[in-house]
């Protein structure tokens, strides 16, 4: 099948190297701009996407705007059967919804109609949810409101980062979309509509769900801690220094929320709204990331002490 593939980061790379192994023919990928890097940003780096289409001889289109004419005649002369779509970031006007033979397909990372939005996979984390997976579904003007063609779901393990789940679904994703396009291209392809009564959104995140509040529960920091990694990380004043919590685990101790129980080289162990929550690795502001047993070496803490 003649496709054309949208997407920008490292998590679309495995669904576009799904379709050129399956033997599609890939007519070009659109991804975001080259973005500027570096401490004076007079660098520019190429989204994964970009690197990964070169790599294959996959002509790159780059536009800034997706609204003026333009990329529409780039896609009508390329004349694909299908666009697939996998993390763009953009939003497809109805034009180019509308120009392609079989329409548009997106690889979503959520089971649809749960966690439509920017980031499902750091919401699902979150939430505290047990199961997450990923759906292809036909796209449609609303957000992520289109007829699921496909889904598959997997159990999100206990310590997992988004960073790591990304990866899974990444992978999970591009299986699933090489067997969504055969169906397709067979006319077997199922389709369902969305149940809007079970919508819920997965809005982009902000510096504003940093803080760790230590009257909720050690599961719901220790989910928000993995949920927010890399960005915008969760947060803690421990010893009057802002520190990025990067790494902890969940115990049963009690105490006074917010009272250091125990701190020494295994970690920095504070009481919460239920359970205790231990702090295995941080990077206060200004300083590269360490060992909370490193951290108390310069700010000692003792048992029964206020963070």
């Amino acid at each position: 099948m003649r496709i054309l593939f949208m997407g920008t980061p490292e998590f679309a790379v495995p669904s576009l190297e799904s379709l050129v192994a399956a033997g599609h023919e890939l007519c070009g990928a659109f991804c975001q701009p080259d973005k500027p890097v570096g401490r004076h940003q007079n660098q520019l780096q190429p989204p994964p996407v970009k690197e990964c289409a070169l790599s294959h001889h996959i002509p790159v289109f780059q536009p800034v705007k997706l609204r003026d004419g333009t990329a529409l005649a780039q896609i009508r002369a390329l004349a694909p059967d299908l666009i697939v779509v996998a993390a763009y970031g953009r939003i497809l006007p109805q034009d180019i919804l509308d120009a392609p033979r079989l329409g548009c397909i997106n690889v979503h990372s959520s089971l649809l109609p749960k966690y439509r939005g920017a980031a499902p996979i750091n919401w699902a984390i979150l939430n505290g949810d047990k199961e997450t997976g990923v759906t292809i579904m036909h796209m449609a003007a609303g957000l992520d409101s289109g007829d699921i063609i496909s889904q598959e779901k997997t159990a999100i393990g206990p310590d997992e980062t988004a960073p790591e789940l990304t990866r899974r679904l990444a992978i999970l994703g591009a299986g699933l979309l090489v067997d969504t396009v055969a169906a397709l291209e067979a006319g077997t392809a199922s389709r369902t509509v969305q149940d809007e009564s079970q919508v819920t959104l997965a809005p982009m995140l902000s510096k504003e769900l940093s803080p760790l509040d230590w009257t909720r529960s050690a599961q719901q920091l220790h989910d928000q801690v993995r949920g927010l990694t890399p960005w915008p990380s969760a947060t803690a004043q421990i010893k009057g220094v802002r520190c990025k919590i990067l790494k902890t685990a969940v115990e049963d101790r009690k105490g006074t929320p917010g009272v250091l129980l125990e701190g020494g080289k295994n970690g920095i162990l504070a009481a919460c709204g239920e359970g205790s929550l231990r702090i295995l690795e941080l990077q206060p502001d200004g300083k590269k990331p360490m060992t909370a047993g490193d951290f108390l070496s310069g700010h000692p803490l003792r048992t029964g002490e206020p963070l």
